[in-house]
């Protein structure tokens, strides 16, 4: 016995990232846990890397250094990787000085113009 297949496409899912929210600043209790929540984000949505939202963490500091370093090596022993979304400028400097280096979640740019250059029409222009 068998079935016909619907018409037209399939249903397919888009596919969303697995996103871990770091709130506010996180203890030293708080990260085994962390850690577990990383590794199964990982092996449930079979993802590659887990987004990890640290706009929440507050100022940077070693403490948040040592949290990302550790969910990093977590991400790691599951075969994965952590990505930072919403990276403080100070966070990003201090990783860099650190010497950590951290996939961050694209973002759009937004750059201010080249100095010097200006945008203007011309009343004798062709329109292109």
């Amino acid at each position: 016995m068998s079935c016909a297949a619907a018409p037209g496409l399939p249903d397919v899912d888009a596919v969303t990232p697995a996103v871990l929210v770091l709130p506010g600043p996180v203890s030293q209790e708080e990260l085994p846990r962390l850690g577990d929540e990383v590794r199964a984000l990982l092996e449930t949505t079979g993802a590659e890397a887990v987004v990890c939202d640290v706009g929440g963490l507050g100022p940077p500091g070693l403490a948040v250094v040592d949290l990302l370093a550790r969910l990093e090596l977590a991400a790691r022993r599951a075969s994965g990787r952590i990505r930072l979304r919403d990276p403080d400028p100070a966070l990003h400097a201090l990783l860099d000085l650190v010497g950590l280096r951290f996939e961050l979640e694209r973002q759009p740019e937004q750059r201010e113009p080249p100095l010097g250059v200006e945008e203007a029409v011309e009343t004798g222009d062709p329109a292109l």
